[in-house]
């Protein structure tokens, strides 16, 4: 089925969750930008030195996202616990390990009034835990973050529907419960 959408201007991105394996889903909070670029993988084939063939393949979605971060969802991407530690005391150590997560939000064109909806169904922290304060600020600094987003079971990195398009149970689940059988089809051959 072709996209009645035929032009799309992103302006906002808002409404951003991640989901945690056997957790509720968490706001993540609200995000300045986010801004991804796949990393290829480029096979050549040469005869006589010179490059006849090629193909670029994907290997993983690099995504870098600043935002203010909510301590929950900013502990669980890091690995932050209190475990061995007294009632309201954590730590970022060695054995730190973040969750892998699903990551999802709204792109908004407000000229339009569209809103489409954006996944990656398996991501995980690339760097570790990095902060700024800065006493010379004139407002509170984002929060930047690194993430990798890798294939999910059906070998996707990324998944978006123009939420005017989809049905309303997908709709209403993308932020809370996403998963490939959300938005698997269910019709033989489609």
């Amino acid at each position: 089925m072709a996209t009645e959408i035929k032009e799309f201007d992103p302006m906002r991105i808002k409404n951003a969750s991640i989901q945690v394996k056997d957790k509720q889903a968490m706001k993540f909070g609200c995000i300045g930008s986010v801004e991804g670029e796949t990393e290829m993988r480029t096979v050549t084939k040469k005869c006589e030195g010179v490059i006849t063939k090629s193909k670029s393949m994907p290997l993983q979605h690099n995504l870098t996202l600043s935002g203010f971060v909510p301590i929950d969802v900013y502990r669980e991407v890091f690995g932050i616990k209190n475990e061995g530690l007294k009632k309201g005391v954590y730590a970022y150590s060695m054995d730190s390990k973040g969750s892998n997560f699903i990551l999802t939000a709204d792109v908004i064109d407000d000229f339009e009034d569209i809103v489409k909806l954006i996944a990656f169904p398996n991501v995980s922290s690339a760097t570790g835990l990095k902060f700024t304060v800065d006493n010379d600020a004139d407002e509170v600094a984002y929060m930047e973050l690194e993430f990798t987003a890798m294939p999910d079971e059906a070998r996707n990195f990324y998944y978006e529907a123009f939420k005017s398009e989809v049905e309303e149970s997908v709709a209403t689940a993308w932020h809370t419960n996403f998963n490939y059988e959300l938005v698997k089809s269910t019709t033989p051959g489609v």
